[in-house]
């Protein structure tokens, strides 16, 4: 079943710049899609679209029946309930423990305090920082910080989870503990897209691969391996 459709997508700055041109995309429920291309080709672009951070020229967007591209800007809570996001230099609170940084989530749409004590423990036991929640952000290492950042995501069970370079400050090893962390999401049911410039995991993980380039999408592989030496 379908959970995004990108239909006719065209972006262009107001430097003239082309981000994406005649865009054209379709990701089931349940995948693992990695989004590859040098920098500048246009995959950061895409990434934020689907969170709408930024808006299409033109065409459609659809995640889970809700159009984004159309979204009003009062309204983008409705799909920011619907996904996490998961970036590249972490944005935890550092004032705020373990967790409290992933019990924010929950808070902020005023869920019982019960209910997001058991679901916060919960993804910190999947994401493997259950004995770590009284402990401060600078008290841990990138990757436990990534994984916090992690919890932190897919506390509220979304549907979709988007990865901006999640790997990208992290050694060989911690990355590849983390993609195994974001593939046990990925089997229960999550649909995970995920940007990045990192061979080795795209090679050893063997998911969809789409390749972007100066805008377009020119390679989709079902399960794919890193293309283009340029990227």
């Amino acid at each position: 079943m379908e959970l995004i459709r990108i239909a006719d997508v065209q972006k262009t700055y107001k430097n003239g710049v082309v981000a994406l041109y005649d865009f054209d995309l379709s990701i089931k429920k349940g995948e693992f899609v990695f989004v590859i291309g040098a920098s500048g080709s246009g995959k950061s672009t895409l990434i934020k679209m689907l969170y709408r951070e930024e808006k299409p020229d033109k065409g459609e967007i659809i995640i889970g029946g809700i159009n984004v591209a159309k979204l009003k800007n009062r309204k983008v809570y409705i799909l920011r309930r619907k996904l996490g996001v998961v970036f590249q230099d972490f944005k935890l609170l550092p004032k705020l423990t373990v967790y409290e940084n992933v019990a924010f989530a929950l808070e902020v749409f005023a869920w019982d305090k019960k209910e997001i004590y058991k679901r916060v423990m919960q993804v910190l036991d999947l994401v493997g920082l259950k004995h770590k929640v009284r402990q401060y952000p600078d008290q841990l290492s990138g990757g436990e910080q990534q994984r916090v950042v992690i919890a932190r995501a897919i506390v509220n069970k979304p549907k979709l989870l988007i990865c901006d370079e999640p790997t990208g400050n992290l050694d060989p090893d911690t990355s590849m503990e983390i993609m195994k962390v974001l593939e046990e999401i990925n089997n229960m049911g999550t649909t995970i897209i995920m940007a990045t410039h990192d061979r080795d995991i795209v090679n050893k993980m063997k998911k969809r691969v789409i390749v972007i380039e100066e805008g377009k999408l020119v390679k989709d592989y079902e399960k794919g391996q890193y293309y283009n030496e340029r990227a």
